[in-house]
């Protein structure tokens, strides 16, 4: 009897053990959690980046598959349905660099191009402002095109204006971008208010009063700490990082990590490596620094004058200070430090693709990549609840307070009503 019960043994221990029971199936896991969560990208240039590449070609070419463009393109529809996404923040960026009236015509012309790729391909995309119109494109086998203005200064320092692209479907506005403006200081230029300036609340208040989202990033630490307090409904960060991870001012730290959570918002992951990665922040400046001393105008830079042997000394200089590598496991790593600050309820996906270049972190490198981000995540151990919070649910969830809050404010505060002129300068 012995015999045949050790065998009976040794066949159990073999069927338990580790090394011969099968791997994880996480893809199969991610492909369930996005059937039932749309997964929403907070930000994406691909507009800007067909403006500025294909010029007039861009209102009819075919955006099937750019993936053999000679300029590269993260985003085509081929790779977004691989990517299995089912709402995008499309980014109608414009330079904060031209004049105020150019800068609303060209967000004009940008809306329209958005609205124009959903009308051309209208079993792919469908045009959505609400959660639950993000929910229906998505049952409906359509990805979710939302709109987000990155700028305050695209609406010229006028309610009016603003209000325009609320009625054209703009659902965010970022309060700045790059340069401070007359009512908010970006996170990456010397401040000039301290934040957010009175004019500056009473935009907030009325993004509210629309049901538009307050989008904080690209705004300095006190400009976020400022929105916080006066925004009456939930914020998000559409492309931010972790600033304990990488100390770039564009990221968020610690400390507004906790009064996000408190204000019920969400903090959506930027891939740019500056933004992911300390050590290419660093890489990066000293780059910028390598290119001035080469070749600085006027009068400075050793090769001043010469174009030609200033990029070859940069490519020597390049040569022996490669770039570090940035992974999609340190994304990742930014994901599970929000979610442990500021709790699994206040994190998402903002990319950036189509914004930040040629380089992106390895394993991140196009819109087809979502699944294996939220992959990593559950090799980490993250249950298929919170990457569904992660996918969706939170950005979901935020957009269903402004909605609510929107209404709120329409029925019980008449101080609310539209303001019909400019904001004071």
């Amino acid at each position: 009897m012995k015999r045949p019960l050790l065998l009976f043994a040794a066949a159990s221990l073999l069927i338990a053990s580790p090394a011969h029971s099968a791997a994880p199936d996480y893809a199969a896991r991610v492909a369930k959690v996005l059937r039932m969560t749309p997964l929403i990208d907070g930000h994406n240039d691909w507009p800007e980046a067909l403006r500025e590449r294909e010029g007039d070609a861009r209102w009819t070419m075919d955006l099937t598959d750019l993936s053999q463009r000679p300029q590269r393109y993260n985003t085509d529809i081929l790779r977004l349905r691989k990517g299995q996404v089912g709402a995008q923040f499309w980014s109608v960026w414009v330079s904060a660099e031209l004049p105020g009236r150019e800068q609303v015509e060209q967000t004009l012309e940008q809306i329209d191009l958005v609205k124009s790729i959903a009308a051309r391909y209208p079993q792919t995309f469908a045009i959505v402002r609400t959660a639950q119109e993000v929910e229906r494109a998505h049952a409906s086998g359509r990805i979710g095109c939302l709109i987000g203005v990155e700028g305050g200064g695209q609406i010229n320092n006028n309610l009016s204006v603003l209000r325009s692209y609320a009625a054209l479907g703009a659902g965010y506005l970022t309060l700045t971008h790059a340069r401070a403006i007359e009512w908010a200081d970006s996170a990456t230029d010397d401040p000039k208010h301290k934040g957010l300036t009175e004019s500056g609340r009473k935009v907030v208040l009325e993004l509210n009063r629309l049901g538009m989202l307050v989008d904080l990033s690209h705004v300095s630490e006190a400009t976020m700490r400022d929105a916080l307090a006066v925004s009456k409904a939930p914020v998000i960060f559409s492309h931010s990082s972790a600033r304990a991870i990488d100390d770039h001012p564009r990221n968020v730290s610690d400390a507004v990590l906790t009064l996000v959570r408190d204000n019920g918002g969400v903090v959506m992951v930027n891939y740019a490596p500056a933004y992911v990665s300390n050590a290419y922040r660093l890489w990066s400046a000293d780059k910028s620094a390598e290119k001035t001393r080469l070749n600085a105008p006027p009068f400075g830079g050793i090769d001043i004058g010469q174009p030609e042997k200033a990029a070859a000394d940069l490519a020597l200089w390049l040569k022996a200070h490669p770039a570090p590598r940035v992974t999609l496991s340190e994304v990742a790593d930014h994901v599970e430090h929000i979610a442990r600050i500021a709790g699994v309820d206040h994190v998402g996906l903002g990319s950036d693709f189509d914004g930040v270049g040629d380089t992106l972190p390895s394993g991140l490198e196009d819109v087809s990549t979502y699944p294996a981000l939220l992959a990593e995540l559950m090799r980490r151990g993250w249950s298929d609840a919170d990457v569904a919070k992660l996918a969706g649910r939170n950005v979901l969830r935020v957009m269903r307070a402004a909605e609510q809050t929107k209404a709120r404010l329409a029925l019980s505060n008449p101080a609310f009503a539209p303001m019909n002129k400019p904001i004071e300068r």
